[in-house]
């Protein structure tokens, strides 16, 4: 069955095939992948956990589709924003970013992230960095200006603009921007070596290139040749990412090698909160610990993300959060009481018509709401038995990471004595029609880590994935 993906640099789905024939100790061909990570300044906010999410999603659809996955992510520790978040102490600089990627992978765990095989970091490759500028002085694409930062020129690369498809009548040869970030509007050489500056304090590096400290954009293409080589399978990242820092890592990695630089660019859509842009001024930022302040999980948050294509802008309501939320909580009863009514000694079998069915979809472009409807269908399918059910809802999983498995034992495992003493309390509150204490009490069932189902049989009560 073919993979088709939509290729940003083509505008079309294509067939993926790894660009190698290099195979792994089972014989499954190898996928370079490379995913831009975060920039550790500040805890990851909802909207970057869409990309990670994605980045998870399309390892596992490779590993569905018998292939192994060679994946690189950076982290960007060293960035106009990480110096000033640390004030320019150096001491306060690796204090920062060691917390803030410390919490970045901590939610990712809970969002049942798979880490990359490779996780580099700027600061470790400042040598390599250095190295890759110097071949594009030697090569005329790169020159270093009177304010002693070093910049790529993007009029020698005739290719520029390609990915974003920029129109390059209005380039101003010669103009300059030294940020990382900035607009179409503002199309300028960039910076990939930036010269010390009081505001750096003491973040910095003598090198040959002066002292100074490497532009964003460089790193990622840096990282990328030494780890995986000049030409990548796949580049995935958040649409925000597509310029300036994909156009430049474009410029600056086949100005060096000569070689197409990726095969196929992946790029998820922006997620909106109440149909308005992230904003601190808004009030509506939203990192992973507040929506857990809310009672809600990590997987929760996976749910709903699957909800809409990656390709689609997906809006973020607590109201939608919730429906997820109940789905996820319908889906997880479903398999339990298909577990209660199968022989504890018939493992089932999968259905493999039903894998064929939601692996198509996933295999047309990553399409996660055909995926979740597959499964429903299948769990409602009256011609397969219960332990068949589950032994295909736990092959869909592999891909759709619900942890179903672990929901599965923990539903198994006896409730502590202080969690059964709350239910108690909280069933004769049902009893008795006060239902404001019943969700008190369902709020403190759930802060321990539990999930509290009310049906006509009485009280059900698994443990919170």
């Amino acid at each position: 069955m073919d993979l088709k993906l939509y290729n940003t640099m083509t505008r079309e789905k294509e067939v993926f095939k790894p660009l190698s024939l290099d195979k792994d100790e089972n014989g499954r061909q190898v996928v370079k992948m490379y995913t831009c990570g975060p920039t550790v300044y500040d805890y990851a906010h909802i909207g970057n956990f869409r990309a990670m999410v994605n980045y998870d999603l399309i390892k596992r659809t490779f590993i569905m589709n018998d292939l192994d996955v060679n994946h690189v992510m950076n982290i960007t520790d060293v960035d106009d924003k990480t110096i000033r978040g640390s004030n320019g102490s150096r001491k306060d600089f690796y204090k920062l970013v060691k917390k803030y990627e410390d919490a970045f992978w901590s939610d990712l765990t809970e969002l049942n992230f798979i880490k990359p095989g490779v996780v580099t970091h700027a600061t470790d490759y400042i040598d390599k960095i250095v190295d890759f500028i110097l071949i594009l002085l030697e090569k005329g694409y790169a020159y270093k200006a009177a304010d002693g930062s070093t910049y790529f020129s993007i009029s020698k690369f005739s290719e520029y603009g390609k990915l974003s498809r920029l129109d390059n009548q209005n380039l101003i040869v010669g103009a300059r921007v030294v940020q990382d970030e900035y607009s179409k509007e503002n199309l300028s050489d960039f910076a990939l070596w930036k010269a010390w500056s009081e505001k750096d304090g003491e973040v910095y590096w003598d090198t040959k290139l002066g002292r100074g400290r490497p532009g964003w954009h460089i790193e990622c293409s840096a990282m990328s040749a030494d780890i995986l080589g000049d030409t990548l399978d796949v580049h995935a990242g958040g649409v925000d990412l597509l310029f300036p820092h994909h156009e430049n890592e474009i410029a600056q990695s086949e100005a060096r090698s000569g070689k197409k630089f990726v095969d196929m660019w992946l790029h998820n859509e922006h997620l909106l909160v109440d149909g308005r842009k992230m904003s601190k001024s808004l009030n509506n930022f939203y990192t992973l610990a507040n929506i857990k302040s809310k009672g809600f999980s990590g997987i929760d948050l996976r749910y709903f993300m699957f909800g809409a294509h990656y390709r689609s802008t997906i809006n973020f309501t607590w109201e939608s959060l919730e429906a997820s939320r109940s789905a996820l909580r319908k889906l997880y009863s479903t398999v339990i009481e298909l577990k209660r009514a199968t022989n504890t000694e018939d493992e089932g079998k999968q259905s493999n018509s039903w894998l064929q069915k939601f692996q198509s979809t996933i295999n047309d472009d990553l399409n996660t709401p055909q995926a979740l409807a597959a499964t429903w269908e299948m769990l409602r399918d009256q011609d397969l038995n219960a332990a068949d059910k589950i032994k295909t809802v736990l092959a869909f999983d592999n891909l759709l990471g619900f942890n179903i498995q672990t929901m599965l034992r923990d539903s198994t495992t006896p409730i502590p004595e202080n969690v059964s003493k709350i239910v108690t309390e909280r069933e004769v509150a049902r009893n008795s029609k006060d239902w404001t204490k019943a969700d008190e009490l369902r709020a403190k069932i759930e802060d321990l880590g539990y999930l509290v189902r009310d049906t006509e049989a009485g009280q059900i009560v698994d443990k919170r994935v």
